[in-house]
């Protein structure tokens, strides 16, 4: 039988080497498949912990909570109910943390997570909002001044205030602290019966107000503009010079973005 022989300094052979590379590929394709193999496909997160308590499941949360827990089920965030005998049934407890010791001092301060006052709760599922908080312009939550409660209901139906089917529009949870933007006005911006997000980043942003692109360059998203050899037209006029001013709302023109009492522009 024929062998190659080996190269000078007594490095294999180039058979050699190149069995010995397609080892090391067989062996990491197997690798890759074990993990896939015994991985899940969403996140798997500890509940928040309480020193000394232990799970009592959903239903000795009923004894004190009963509606809470009745309308748990029709709430985006029942996704997170983890069944069987080893779980209990965790439902509240995935964010609330253990209750028995909750339970067992007949609701006692400092004995359940509140996440209302830890917002921290949230950000264990929630990370890409932690970031969006840490953004220069950001609703103060991490500052304790909000929380995700104020805007949000965790038990109940979607986790929007007023989104979803709900009869309330998305728009009157930010109203509840935004009177002045909301109107009502004789002119309204026709954006704002898409909802403020279409503006707005409700969680934190790089630009001023939260806003979700700067400059003019937000209003060109719906206002499209007509370039031509004898300018930019925008809305039939010509706004060559006008946008060299600054913003639209701040160049002295459309200041009234949310809606105007007297302007069918929204200039003032």
């Amino acid at each position: 039988m024929k062998t190659n022989p080996p190269t000078s300094g007594g490095q294999p052979s180039w058979s050699q080497q190149h069995r010995l590379q397609l080892g090391l590929v067989i062996a990491g394709a197997l690798a890759v498949v074990l993990v896939s193999c015994g991985t899940v496909n969403r996140a798997v997160l500890a509940p928040p912990q309480i020193a000394g308590a232990t799970f009592a499941g959903t239903e000795s949360c009923a004894d004190c909570h009963k509606q809470i827990v009745r309308d748990f089920n029709s709430s985006t965030h029942a996704r997170l109910k983890a069944l069987g005998p080893n779980a209990k049934d965790i439902g509240c407890e995935s964010c609330h943390g253990a209750g028995s010791l909750h339970n067992a001092s007949g609701g006692a301060r400092g004995t359940i997570i509140n996440p209302r006052k830890a917002p921290e709760t949230c950000f264990q599922c929630h990370t890409d909002k932690r970031g969006e908080f840490s953004l220069p312009h950001h609703h103060p939550v991490l500052e304790g001044k909000i929380s995700c409660g104020d805007c949000h209901d965790p038990h109940k139906g979607a986790a929007v205030i007023g989104g979803g089917t709900n009869l309330k529009r998305e728009n009157e949870t930010c109203a509840k602290c935004h009177t002045a933007q909301f109107g009502p006005f004789v002119f309204e911006h026709e954006a704002m019966r898409e909802g403020c997000t279409t503006c707005h980043q409700p969680h934190g942003s790089v630009n001023d107000k939260m806003l979700i692109t700067r400059n003019a360059a937000l209003c060109a998203k719906c206002h499209f503009e007509q370039r031509t050899a004898s300018g930019v037209f925008i809305g039939g006029a010509d706004h060559t010079s006008r946008l060299s001013r600054g913003t639209c709302w701040t160049s002295g023109c459309h200041e009234a973005v949310h809606g105007s009492q007297v302007s069918p522009a929204n200039r003032y």
